[in-house]
């Protein structure tokens, strides 16, 4: 039996609520086996990020071909890549292996506001790595970066989804929750558009959500779903996540991204 594997290029997070610790647990709850290539060390908490420490391009590329020549991958998920040099090292090296899948969370901002990937590396994650990814996630603030338009309302949405399909990613899923109002999100496959819709959950506790969504993707892609139940399952994931998440530290709490196997009431 194949096992489904899915290659996680990504940040760590020491509070263990984003990047690729939430990443792994996500991956796992999906029945998919994870690796990591890490871009980048962070101190961080509930509070906010106290520090970043990107790893090498070199050293980027040297993990991801490491896993990729032995183990292999079914999908892979990128998200905090931290530096231009960084992005374009895993956009070079994805093109040379070119795992069926690539899901693209672009992943800008901390939930504290604390900056991710420089400014720099906006222009070439566009131009390098949305080429070849066949799903990116983009947060509002991220889809506005990405396009240059301002989002305010789903048209909005609609139209930034258009112009990142431009960029070269056969999938988009721009996620809403950032509008006022239950939260929305929109696929757009180059035909048409998907609109999965929600409820809003009142809670604070939403750290490594974008994460956990673009790995629980990542994850049914790779187990051979297709996109819109790929992204649907994702989206009843988070919703259960949140509903459950861990009152944990002073700020932002993170989801549970283990929700789904564990049996306490959410």
């Amino acid at each position: 039996m194949q096992i489904p594997r899915v290659l996680i290029v990504a940040g760590s997070d020491s509070g263990g609520g984003a990047g690729i610790q939430a990443d792994l647990k996500a991956v796992s709850v999906h029945g998919a086996f994870g690796m990591t290539a890490i871009t980048a060390l962070t101190a961080q908490n509930t509070t906010g990020v106290r520090g970043v420490f990107p790893v090498t391009p070199a050293f980027v590329a040297l993990q991801i071909d490491t896993c990729l020549e032995d183990i292999g991958a079914d999908a892979v998920k990128t998200g905090m890549l931290a530096t231009a040099p960084i992005v374009e090292q895993v956009a070079e090296r994805l093109a040379f292996h070119r795992p069926p899948w690539v899901v693209v969370d672009p992943v800008m901002l901390a939930k504290s506001g604390a900056e991710l990937l420089d400014t720099d590396a906006v222009e070439a994650l566009r131009e390098r790595l949305l080429p070849i990814a066949t799903v990116v996630t983009p947060n509002l603030p991220e889809a506005e970066a990405l396009t240059g338009i301002e989002i305010t309302d789903p048209e909005g949405m609609k139209e930034a989804a258009r112009r990142l399909h431009a960029c070269g990613s056969p999938y988009v899923v721009v996620k809403g929750g950032h509008l006022a109002g239950d939260p929305v999100d929109i696929l757009y496959d180059g035909r048409g558009f998907t609109r999965f819709e929600g409820e809003r959950i009142p809670s604070r506790n939403t750290h490594g959500t974008g994460c956990n969504f673009a790995s629980a993707i990542a994850a049914n892609l790779a187990r051979g779903k297709g996109v819109e139940e790929s992204v649907r399952i994702a989206k009843r994931y988070i919703d259960r996540a949140i509903r459950a998440a861990l009152p944990l530290g002073r700020g932002h709490g993170p989801a549970d991204p283990m929700a789904w196997l564990t049996p306490r009431p959410v």
